[in-house]
């Protein structure tokens, strides 16, 4: 048989990891392995090798020697040939076989969709327990192939794949913890309640970037779809309906939802979006990846009550019922304007007449004497000011500072402005 044309994986891994390009570090902790080489190998002695190979890249599309490959790879664990050109499963197996310690391999953005996976070439992946093929465009056969030869995979990412659809699989894969399936096209929910059927396990489930509009199936149908789901990530799918939220709840052992970028929380602002989300998913302990505290929770529900109080009854959702008879009906809270003062109304006393006058706050000294001499009839220079709290057990203090704004003095309605003539 003819070997494939291209770069072999020998032949980078040589290049890469000769002495002149990866030198040996002595030391704890390098995580490099010298592996004793068949006698008579030409390579014997030349690789330092880590546990983690990393060849993304390379223009890699055949395996090469395989009695290099399990000479110096028998204790690498984790293995990165993503962006290469590998367009045969035959030639994968081959390395992969060669690689027995082998738990973690990336595929991505090789073009294995040109040829068929059989059920030989992925008996050589069983050890692997992260696999990941993203943008390989790998086809559900293909999956299904994978997933009868793979006894411990735990993990798996198919994403940018172009799938529409889900084909399921009639042996369940019970092994399986997290499917990152992000970056498809996946819209309806008869595709993903098929992922529950095929991963009963699953622990992870990130459905991002998929323009799935609305969860249609029954409480009791989705706890027994997904009975170990702990964590789901949905950010900027097409959901735009509370009910589909409120849905989440059947999942028995919920804990952490990711929910950004979808269009049913475009029209609340930040807080609350965060808010509303917390008070309705009573049993989540992380929102967006951020922690949610027991203090913050309680806040969520006393806001979702006051948010929903004055809605029509027939749209106030269940989940205010429910915190009503938590906490009781609530008052709704005083509006308290924090905005600064811009005037206020005080008494100017001068000699025997006393003048009711309203003041900008803004203003200074220097600008309030301007305002004031064509009632005290005094020029500015040969005036002086007293302000007086009326709660100040100190006496007038005199407003001295021409540059001096007179908000910084805290005057108030019904405080006094005394003007006295400069004595000569």
């Amino acid at each position: 048989m003819d070997q494939p044309s291209g770069r072999s994986f020998m032949q980078v891994l040589c290049e890469k990891y000769s002495p002149e390009n990866f030198p040996y570090r002595r030391g704890p902790g390098m995580g490099v392995h010298v592996p004793a080489t068949p006698q008579g190998s030409p390579m014997k002695d030349r690789l330092n090798l880590p546990s983690v190979l990393v060849l993304n890249s390379c223009g890699i599309t055949c395996a090469g020697d395989e009695n290099e490959i399990a000479a110096f790879c028998a204790h690498v664990s984790e293995l990165d040939l993503s962006d290469n050109k590998l367009e045969d499963w035959h030639e994968v197996s081959k390395i992969v076989s060669n690689v027995p310690h082998l738990e973690f391999l990336n595929l991505s953005s090789n073009p294995l969709s040109l040829s068929v996976l059989e059920r030989r070439c992925a008996g050589s992946f069983a050890g692997v327990r992260k696999l990941v093929l993203n943008n390989s465009k790998a086809s559900w056969e293909t999956v299904h192939t994978i997933l009868q030869e793979l006894p411990d995979l735990e993990e798996l990412f198919l994403c940018l794949n172009d799938y529409e659809t889900v084909s399921c699989s009639s042996v369940c894969c019970q092994s399986l913890k997290l499917l990152h399936i992000t970056d498809n096209n996946l819209q309806d929910w008869t595709e993903i309640r098929k992922l529950g059927m095929m991963f009963p396990s699953l622990d992870t489930l990130i459905l991002a970037n998929n323009n799935l509009t609305t969860i249609e199936e029954s409480e009791d149908s989705l706890a027994r779809l997904f009975p170990n789901l702990r964590s789901i990530n949905l950010h900027k799918s097409g959901l735009h309906c509370w009910e589909d939220i409120d849905k989440l709840n059947s999942f028995p052992k919920l804990e952490e939802v990711k929910l950004l970028g979808i269009p049913l929380l475009q029209s609340y602002t930040t807080e609350e979006r965060r808010k509303l989300l917390i008070a309705r998913l009573p049993s989540i302990i992380k929102l967006n990846g951020s922690i949610v505290a027991d203090g913050e929770r309680e806040d969520s529900e006393r806001f979702f009550i006051r948010y929903y109080m004055e809605f029509p009854e027939e749209e106030v959702p269940f989940r205010y019922h429910e915190l009503v008879t938590k906490y009781g009906k609530l008052e709704p809270l005083a509006v308290v304007d924090l905005r600064p003062q811009s005037s206020v109304k005080v008494e100017v006393h001068f000699q025997d007449k006393v003048e009711e006058m309203s003041i900008r706050l803004d203003q200074t000294v220097a600008e309030l004497k301007k305002h004031l001499k064509t009632v005290v009839q005094l020029s500015t220079s040969n005036m002086l000011l007293f302000y007086l709290d009326q709660e100040a057990p100190f006496g007038p203090e005199e407003l001295k500072y021409s540059s001096r704004a007179l908000h910084s003095y805290g005057i108030r309605d019904g405080d006094k402005i005394y003007v006295e003539p400069r004595m000569k």
